[in-house]
């Protein structure tokens, strides 16, 4: 399956999650900001994953998996407004465009990942629900404390940080939920994908690294170079460029070995080399491991 199908499903089920916040007589500026954030120009990894991950389980209710999809897009789209504002990266350029705070205001910023986080909630509360309640919980724990990015983000503040837990939580955390809630928006039983997702996640963050170190703000569409900024571990500094590379081919190969057996297994092993494909900089990397 072409990532273009997922990619229309996803920007479909976000606008009409999005749209839901136009209904009566909303403030115009933080509806505008809401759909800004919102807005295509993001890779939608995670969403895709959760699709992927659904399909190949069967994908029984698609209306649940595209809500699901949705959601979760929302809640990471709710933690990079909050990442970029000033009392965290103050960073200026997200998805090639000006941050929130910048474009609408600090206070805006603040209440539109606010709005981004409940209407993510309120998606999957519309769903049927044996499926919205697990959607629910598992969404909220991979969001909130101890295991989710709000975690991630508060080990940041903490003297001494534990580099396995701040990672899992910081970038891991969505894509435990990708994993465990495509699964459920397709009637199976999560644990089985936790593996899966956490070896995505890592990968997704050591790739990041190798983006950050190799690629410049115009390529990424953001600022470089933040975590040497604000002192926060990065693979490429410990293991250099080589061995982040090979890290990475390690992290790819176990992530493909630990999918659990489905229908469509194959087809999630091909999902997520083309996946890795768009993260990893072509130039350091021969091929993906599974070819």
């Amino acid at each position: 399956m072409p990532l273009s199908f997922f990619s229309e499903r996803i920007e479909a089920a976000i606008a009409d999650a999005v749209g839901m916040t136009q209904s009566g007589m909303p403030p115009a500026q933080l509806t505008s900001a809401v759909q800004y954030a919102a807005a295509p120009g993001g890779a939608r990894i995670r969403p895709t994953i959760l699709l992927s991950v659904a399909m190949a389980c069967g994908d029984d209710q698609p209306a649940v998996t595209n809500a699901a999809g949705a959601a979760l897009e929302l809640i990471h789209c709710a933690s990079l407004v909050h990442d970029d504002m000033p009392c965290f990266d103050d960073a200026d350029m997200r998805r090639g465009k000006p941050t929130v705070h910048l474009a609408y205001s600090e206070p805006l910023a603040l209440l539109t990942g606010d709005s981004l986080i409940v209407l993510a909630f309120d998606v999957l509360s519309r769903q049927s629900p044996d499926r919205a309640l697990p959607l629910i919980r598992h969404l909220a724990t991979r969001t909130g404390t101890p295991f989710g990015i709000c975690a991630g983000q508060g080990w940041e503040s903490e003297s001494e940080i534990n580099l396995s837990a701040y990672h899992r939580a910081k970038t891991g955390a969505l894509f435990i939920a990708a994993t465990q809630m495509g699964a459920i928006a397709a009637g199976q039983d999560p644990e089985p994908w936790e593996e899966l997702g956490a070896r995505i996640g890592e990968a997704f963050q050591v790739a990041d690294d190798l983006r950050d170190a190799l690629y410049d703000e115009v390529e990424l569409g953001k600022p470089v170079g933040q975590d040497e900024i604000h002192n926060r571990p990065n693979a490429v500094t410990e293991l250099g460029v080589d061995g982040a590379v090979s890290r990475l081919k390690d992290i790819l190969g176990g992530a493909i070995s630990s999918i659990p057996s489905c229908p469509g297994e194959a087809s999630l092993a091909k999902m997520v080399q083309a996946t890795a494909k768009k993260l990893i900089p072509s130039s350091k990397l021969n091929r993906v491991p599974g070819e």
